[in-house]
């Protein structure tokens, strides 16, 4: 297949990246910072998905069989680079027909609100008492803005049209890969409480071929 991976650079997009390559696929990359990404892909496009607009993405989307975004902030203060950033990556996608896309948020996201889903479910049904009522608050708190981001991307691929699935992982490590992690549609996973960057990166490239995750939240844990 020939795939587009943006924020190749990061935690999952690095190993995204050599994944794909692994597996024979033809990888085009976006990052800020392009002399960053390894392994080296057959194209590289230079991209600040927090400020630049669409037709700067047209080269690296054009053609490709789907999209797959690590997007997120790098800090507390990063609170639109996965809303803003997405909005981009489908504007360029409607622009060249391409509509196959695979995202990374998190496994809160369920039960936090949004401008489209003002009134989102008190609990989601994967999660413990534990998660519920002490650790689930505790985050949020601490996670606002980021969170508030990612349902706002969320919202976006929803009324998007796009061919998508988000993929929402709880607390990523620097795990091996596995390919033993469980996945679930439309929840969290009990008892799910981290999964390794190595295996979203895994199952987001599983799921670009997966008819039954498109238009699906899939909770993926170990």
């Amino acid at each position: 297949m020939k795939l587009t991976i943006v924020a190749a650079t990061g935690g999952i997009g690095r190993l995204l990246l050599g994944q794909a390559l692994a597996a024979g696929h033809e990888v085009t990359a976006v990052a800020r910072r392009p002399e960053a990404v390894t392994p080296s892909p057959g194209q590289v496009v230079a991209a600040d998905l927090a400020s630049d607009d669409p037709e700067v993405l047209i080269p690296a989307v054009a053609g490709a069989d789907a999209v797959l975004s690590a997007l997120g902030g790098h800090s507390r203060q990063d609170t639109d680079v996965a809303a803003h950033g997405t909005e981009t990556i489908l504007a360029a996608m409607r622009a060249t027909g391409v509509r196959r896309i695979v995202v990374v948020s998190a496994a809160p996201l369920g039960t936090i609100a949004s401008p489209a889903r003002p009134r989102p479910p008190r609990h989601d049904p994967g999660d413990s008492f534990a998660m519920r009522h002490v650790m689930g608050p505790t985050i949020k708190a601490v996670l606002r803005g980021h969170y508030a981001d990612l349902a706002r991307m969320e919202d976006s691929l929803r009324a998007s049209g796009q061919e998508w699935t988000i993929v929402r992982p709880p607390r990523l490590t620097n795990g091996p890969l596995t390919a033993s992690y469980r996945t679930a549609h439309g929840r969290n996973l009990p008892r799910g409480t981290s999964v390794s960057r190595a295996d979203v990166a895994h199952y987001m490239l599983h799921a670009v071929e997966d008819p039954a995750s498109v238009g699906e939240t899939i909770g993926i844990a170990r």
